[in-house]
C-alpha cells in the first residue's frame, strides 16, 4: 500500500484542477489486490477499491460490508473504572438516589446525556440535566456549579468533560463523581470515584477513537450485565443506539471498528422514527429520505449545537431526551432559528478572520487568528472552515477584553489536543485540552503572540505546513453508464462515510456538459454524459462562490473530467443517480 511519504502519480494527469488540487487514483498496489478481490469474491471492480483502500481483505470482505455490534463490541470491563462506574449507577437507581448528569453543550455531550435520562426514564427515574452555559461558564465543570450540584444531589455523573476538572470535581465534595470521557487525560486524575476515558494516559489506546456517547453506551451496557446477574431491569440498549450514532459523526469520530457498526445500527434506529427529538429535527429540515451519516454530521448535528453555540445551552441535550413530541417540535424550531442565525454570526467572523489568515504567511505550519468580540459560539466552526481551506492545523480565538477564548481544528496526522495540553502545562495557555483532532483553549490577550508561536513550532515538529492544497483522492475512474443505483447501493454497504472512512469518490472523464444553471444564489446543477446515451445530474454546492462553478457555467461546449461522489436522488417517489459534484478539470 501506499506510505505516507510516497509521491503520487496524477490521475488522468490532473496536476491542478479547476480548483488548484492534484487528483490523486489508487496505487498500483491497491489496482492489483482489488482485482484479485474482485476475481475471489464476485464484487464490483469499483467497490473492491474501496474495500481494499480501508484495509479489507478478501477473507473479511463480507463482513465489512455486514458490521455486527455483536462480534465489534469491546468488553466495557476493558476500561479502567467501568465496573466501579456502574456500579456505583446501579446502586443509586437501586437506592433512588438523587441523580445528577453534566454535560458538555455539543452534540456529544447532549447525546450522552440524553443517553442517562433517557435510561433512568425507562425505569421511572428522573435526573436534574446541567449543561454549563458557553459564555458565562465555559466548557467542562466549574467549582460552583459542582458544589451546588453536590448539595442537591447524591451522585453527579460528568459526560463529555470533567478529565481535566481537578479544582472543579474538588467542589463537589458533598455527592459522588463519575466521569465518562473521551478527551485527553493528564498525568493525574481528578477527583472522582471513577474516571472511564479511553484517552486516559494509563489506557491501552484501543478505543481511543470512541466519542463520550460512546463510553456512555458502554458503561450501560456492563449496568445491564450487572443488573441482570442480579434480576433487575434492563432497558432495551439497542434502540438507544441513535444518540450514539449521531454524537459519533457530529463529534467526528473515526468511522472504523466498532464506530462503523455503531453508526451503522443507529441510522437503521434512527430511520424507524421512534425518538421524539430526531424525528422533530428531521422534521424541521425537511429531510424526506432515509438518514445517512451526511444527515447526522451537516443536517441534524449543526442544529442540535446551535443552543450551545449562541442560544440555550441546554436546548440540544433536553431535545434528544424528551418523550414529548410537541415539546421536540418547539425545541426543534427553536434551534432550526438559532442555527440560521449561527450561519449569519459566523459569515462574519470568517470573513475577518479569513482577512487576517492571509495577511501572514499561509504555508506556515499553523494557520491562526484572533479579533475582539467574536462569538465564541462559531469560532470552532470557522477553526474547521480554515482548516478546510489551508489544509492546515487552524485555531480562532475571540476576545472580550483581555481575556481571550478559542478553538482549534487539526489535520490528519498532527495532535492538536496534546499541543495544546503542553501548551498549558507551560503556563502558556490559561486552560486547554482536547483530543486529536480538536481543542479548546483559553489566554490572555498577552498571551496570544508567545503561544501561537509555542504552538506552531510544535505542530511542524509533527509535519504540519508541509502539504499544499489537499490533493483530491479518488477511488477509480468510471463511466456514466456504469453509475447504477445498484452500484451505489453496494458502496454504501461500504460505509458508513466520514472521519478516517472518506466516501469513495470518483472521475468520469472526457464528458460534455448538457446544461448548467444556477440554484440559488452560489449552488450549480448540471448534466453531463459521454456521448454514449447515458447521462446523469450532478449538484455542486457552493460552486458560483468558486472559479469552478464560473466554469462549468459558461463551459462552451468544451469538455470536462468531473469528480465527485455518487448518491441516490429520490424524487417523487422515484430515486435516480446523482453526482455530488466536487472538483472539475479540462479534458486534454
Amino acid at each position: 500500500m501506499q506510505g505516507a511519504g510516497d509521491t503520487a502519480k496524477s490521475f488522468l494527469g490532473v496536476e491542478a484542477s479547476l480548483s488548484g488540487r492534484k487528483w490523486v487514483g489508487p496505487t498500483a498496489d491497491i489496482d492489483r489486490h482489488a482485482s484479485a478481490m474482485a476475481q475471489q469474491t464476485g464484487l464490483p471492480g469499483v467497490l473492491c477499491n474501496v474495500l481494499v483502500r480501508q484495509g479489507v481483505t478478501p477473507e473479511t470482505a463480507e463482513s465489512y460490508l455486514a458490521p455486527q455490534l455483536r462480534d465489534l463490541l469491546p468488553d466495557p470491563r476493558s476500561l479502567r473504572d467501568m465496573e466501579k462506574a456502574a456500579q456505583r449507577f446501579l446502586q443509586a437507581i437501586k437506592n433512588r438516589e438523587r441523580i445528577a448528569v453534566f454535560g458538555d453543550y455539543d452534540v456529544d455531550g447532549g447525546a450522552s446525556s440524553a443517553l442517562l435520562l433517557d435510561y433512568l426514564r425507562s425505569i421511572g427515574l428522573r435526573a436534574t440535566l446541567y449543561i454549563p452555559d458557553r459564555i458565562d461558564e465555559g466548557y467542562g465543570p466549574n467549582a460552583p456549579a459542582m458544589a451546588n450540584l453536590a448539595a442537591d444531589h447524591d451522585l453527579i455523573i460528568c459526560v463529555d468533560c470533567g478529565t481535566l476538572s481537578h479544582e472543579a470535581l474538588a467542589a463537589a465534595t458533598a455527592a459522588d463523581v463519575i466521569v465518562l470521557d473521551h478527551h485527553l487525560g493528564g498525568e493525574t486524575l481528578p477527583p472522582a470515584l471513577a474516571v472511564v476515558n479511553p484517552n486516559r494516559q494509563d489506557e491501552s489506546g484501543d478505543l481511543a477513537h470512541l466519542c463520550a456517547a460512546a463510553v456512555v453506551f458502554l458503561m450501560l451496557v456492563e449496568a445491564n450485565r450487572q443488573a441482570r446477574a442480579e434480576g433487575g431491569a434492563t432497558p432495551d440498549l439497542l434502540a438507544m443506539l441513535d444518540l450514539v450514532a449521531l454524537a459519533t459523526v457530529a463529534d467526528v469520530a473515526p468511522l472504523i471498528g466498532v464506530n462503523r457498526a455503531l453508526v451503522r445500527q443507529g441510522l437503521t434506529v434512527m430511520g424507524k422514527r421512534a425518538r421524539a427529538g430526531l424525528v422533530a429535527l428531521s422534521d424541521v429540515a425537511k429531510l424526506d429520505t432515509a438518514p445517512s451519516s451526511y444527515h447526522l454530521g451537516f443536517v441534524m448535528g449543526p442544529r442540535v449545537n446551535a443552543g450551545g453555540r449562541i442560544g440555550q445551552a441546554d436546548l440540544g441535550a433536553r431535545l434528544l431526551a424528551t418523550d414529548n413530541p410537541h415539546d421536540a417540535a418547539a425545541m426543534a424550531e427553536r434551534l432550526d432559528v438559532l442555527n440560521t442565525e449561527r450561519r449569519e454570526i459566523e459569515a462574519a467572523v470568517r470573513a475577518a478572520a479569513i482577512e487576517q489568515v492571509e495577511s501572514r504567511d499561509t504555508s506556515a505550519p499553523l494557520i491562526w487568528a484572533a479579533g475582539d468580540n467574536w462569538h465564541p459560539g462559531v469560532v470552532g466552526i470557522v477553526a474547521s472552515r480554515l482548516k478546510e481551506t489551508y489544509n492546515r492545523p487552524a485555531i480562532v480565538i475571540g476576545f472580550d477584553g483581555d481575556d481571550g477564548k478559542g478553538s482549534g481544528r487539526s489535520v490528519s496526522g498532527v495532535d492538536l489536543g496534546a499541543s495544546i495540553q503542553k501548551l498549558a502545562s507551560e503556563g502558556l495557555l490559561s486552560k486547554g485540552g482536547g483530543h486529536k483532532m480538536a481543542a479548546g483553549l483559553s489566554l490572555t490577550r498577552d498571551m496570544l503572540a508567545p503561544a501561537m508561536e509555542r504552538l506552531s513550532d510544535l505542530l511542524e515538529k509533527q509535519g504540519a505546513g508541509t502539504a499544499g492544497p489537499a490533493d483530491l483522492k479518488l477511488d477509480g475512474m468510471l463511466m456514466p453508464a456504469a453509475a447504477t443505483t445498484e452500484l451505489i447501493e453496494q458502496l454504501e454497504n461500504a460505509g458508513p462515510f466520514g472521519a478516517g472512512a472518506r466516501a469513495p469518490r470518483f472521475a468520469f472523464p472526457d464528458v460534455a456538459i448538457g446544461f448548467a444553471k444556477r440554484v440559488g444564489e452560489t449552488h450549480l446543477k448540471i448534466n453531463f454524459g459521454d456521448g454514449m446515451g447515458q447521462r446523469i445530474d450532478a449538484i455542486c454546492f457552493g460552486a458560483m462562490e468558486t472559479d469552478l462553478g464560473k466554469t462549468l457555467l459558461e463551459h462552451g461546449g468544451k469538455r470536462f473530467h468531473l469528480a465527485g461522489r455518487l448518491e441516490l436522488n429520490t424524487w417523487g417517489g422515484r430515486r435516480s443517480v446523482q453526482l455530488r459534484l466536487e472538483d472539475a478539470a479540462l479534458a486534454q
